[in-house]
């Protein structure tokens, strides 16, 4: 359901502080300070969710935003946020590096660790908030990929701004099952976008070891729905051992094991929002992709999209 946040017709007295709840409830735990009069402060917020992905639009006045090591304490949030700036400039912060954006550039930050946005005037940018699991299990090496800016004027962060702001325009139109394949295609095409940058770049590999390596995906995901699959069948499969099979796999993002939840638990969410799939229970659709305990199942489901399946499929139906 879309929401809206305005600063209009609050109190002067009052708007840092309105401003502040409505951020934090939005995003993630954090501090906000007006630069210059924060009776003055103006700002609007309008967000949407897209399966569990969260969209929003941000325009504001000049402001500080920080995630101090005290926020990141009190609340166990792990999302990546990308900022993509529209109108105005902005800054970005974290690990030791600052992206200047100017419009049509986009940073990526982790609600993990302490991070800073800074703008000095007024700005407009698109927010996009997924879980944090979503980019660490796609990409190697994600700290050094935060707080460096990406350009939108090319390649794979042009295609990804203008899919943000068509997606901006129609979100509220879109069926349930579209959303979740639209939320797909954006997840991937900011993962080429943040694979562009140098502290993205895999070590290089030999032939056979990325042969290995679509071998192994292909038969994973050919019997992913097998609540029997272990790294020791696949490695019996291919003919080789599973000290092989793990050397060959080393350098990906996560663990083969995790990988295989990882494609299972994404199967479990894409049938959680498609229509026909409505009516199945929730262990039902969990023991289909191979899962053995539904508890399991939710938990997992949790870590990696931070909701419960039951909270996804109600998301859905409103």
């Amino acid at each position: 359901m879309p929401t809206l946040l305005t600063t209009v017709g609050v109190e002067p007295a009052q708007r840092l502080a309105y401003w502040t709840d409505g951020v934090c409830d939005t995003y993630v735990q954090l501090d906000c300070d007006a630069i210059g009069d924060a009776s003055r402060l103006e700002g609007e917020i309008a967000a949407d969710a897209l399966s569990t992905l969260t969209l929003s639009r941000v325009t504001a006045s000049a402001q500080r935003v920080r995630r101090t090591p005290a926020k990141i304490a009190r609340a166990s949030e792990d999302y990546f946020l990308v900022s993509i700036q529209t109108q105005g400039c902005g800054a970005v912060a974290q690990d030791g590096r600052v992206a200047h954006l100017s419009p049509g550039d986009f940073a990526l930050y982790d609600s993990t660790r302490p991070y800073e946005l800074r703008f000095d005037a007024a700005f407009q940018q698109y927010v996009l908030m997924l879980p944090g699991p979503t980019l660490r299990t796609a990409l190697t090496n994600t700290p050094s990929l935060t707080a460096c800016a990406v350009s939108g004027r090319r390649g794979a962060g042009h295609l990804m701004i203008g899919m943000i702001e068509t997606l901006s325009a129609e979100i509220a139109t879109l069926a349930p099952e579209s959303a979740a394949a639209v939320a797909d295609s954006v997840t991937q095409i900011l993962i080429a976008g943040l694979s562009t940058l140098p502290g993205a770049r895999p070590p290089p590999v030999s032939r056979l070891v990325a042969l290995h390596r679509q071998q192994v995906k292909a038969l994973v995901r050919e019997r992913l729905r097998d609540p029997d699959l272990t790294v020791a069948r696949i490695a019996e499969r291919l003919g080789v051992s599973p000290s092989t099979l793990h050397r060959a796999w080393a350098g990906e993002a996560c663990s083969l094991a995790d990988w295989i939840q990882t494609e299972r638990l994404e199967a479990a969410r894409r049938d959680l929002c498609a229509a026909q799939q409505r009516l199945r229970r929730v262990s039902e659709l969990a023991y289909s992709w191979g899962f053995k305990d539904a508890a399991h199942f939710s938990r997992a489901f949790r870590r990696r999209f931070g909701c419960s399946p039951r909270e996804l499929r109600a998301r859905i139906e409103t």
